[in-house]
């Protein structure tokens, strides 16, 4: 299970907010197996995870002053991350146990481009999902989108892989043909994704502008017509659609074809996030951007 926010805010505005998600994450995966051992913060490297960790990553998510990156010297701003411009840290569990929680901020320009976006980020293992159900997880995703002025969020199932995961397909293709309610976009803050909304998920937060565009939560309902589908409106011109229950992944060999994703990717089709591995053409690998483009419009095709 993957969690992501894009919140198009700098971080002395949303600390606070972050601080909230880190806790409510915190809580939900207390005394899980191997929950969280590892962290890094800015530009500290990988360390276990203990009192010097916490007291860095607190201490990044308390900032004392204001300061946009119009004002920082040259040396400064060659390394913004070193001079606390582009505050991010990262949680993990042991290696493959699903367990992480990321934040990056984005960097404050008195004047901030639309496309940029500080991300918050948290994934659970499915095994998570099994044991606790889908209404803790969706419990937790709401608390940690209550305190964050997003712009789109979501929450759902995912091939939680890093980037090279592009360079095995051939390992994911199955899953990937099979069982369209699996997510491999996995958009960080270099993406700059700003106010676009990446794909389909199994909980889909919106905010302004997009909620805007799509009428609000009233205009949403007067779209989505599938009986699993809820439309529920949050506070501050917020509104999460949740698809069923609970997450599905689909299945095509048995004619599960996610209908109600299929409903929603038709609505927000206008403010999808463009196809973003067009790079890979230029790598000489055609037919692997070919077959990304088929899943990448799965429920539009």
């Amino acid at each position: 299970m993957r969690i992501v926010f894009f919140v198009p805010h700098d971080h002395f505005d949303i600390a606070a907010g972050v601080s909230h998600a880190l806790d409510s994450y915190l809580r939900a995966v207390k005394g899980g197996p191997s929950a969280l051992v590892e962290y890094t913060c800015c530009d500290w490297e990988p360390s276990k995870l203990g009192d010097r960790g916490w007291e860095l990553i607190r201490d990044t998510l308390n900032p004392k002053e204001r300061r946009y990156f119009d004002d920082y010297d040259e040396d400064e701003a060659s390394q913004p991350e070193k001079a606390g411009a582009e505050p991010y840290f990262g949680i993990y569990g042991e290696q493959d146990s699903g367990f992480s929680f990321t934040y990056h901020a984005r960097i404050p320009w008195r004047e901030a481009p639309a496309s940029s976006a500080s991300v918050l980020r948290a994934t659970l293992p499915t095994e998570y999902l099994e044991e606790k159900g889908a209404g803790v997880v969706h419990t937790l995703a709401l608390d940690m989108a209550s305190r964050l002025p997003f712009a789109s969020g979501h929450a759902g199932l995912a091939l939680d892989v890093a980037y090279p995961s592009l360079d095995r397909l051939d390992i994911l293709r199955p899953l990937l043909v099979r069982h369209p309610g699996f997510d491999i976009r996995d958009a960080g803050i270099r993406d700059e994704l700003g106010t676009q909304v990446d794909g389909v998920h199994w909980m889909n937060f919106f905010g302004l502008p997009v909620l805007s565009a799509l009428g609000g939560a009233a205009g949403l309902r007067a779209r989505l017509q599938f009986p699993s589908t809820e439309v529920r409106e949050l506070d501050g011109e917020r509104v999460l659609v949740t698809l069923g229950p609970e997450p599905e992944a689909g299945d095509l060999t048995h004619g599960q074809l996610l209908p109600a994703y299929r409903e929603l990717a038709k609505v927000l089709e206008p403010w999808l996030e463009p196809f973003p591995w067009g790079f890979l053409r230029s790598q000489g690998r055609a037919n692997d951007e070919e077959e990304l483009r088929r899943w990448w419009r799965r429920f539009l095709d």
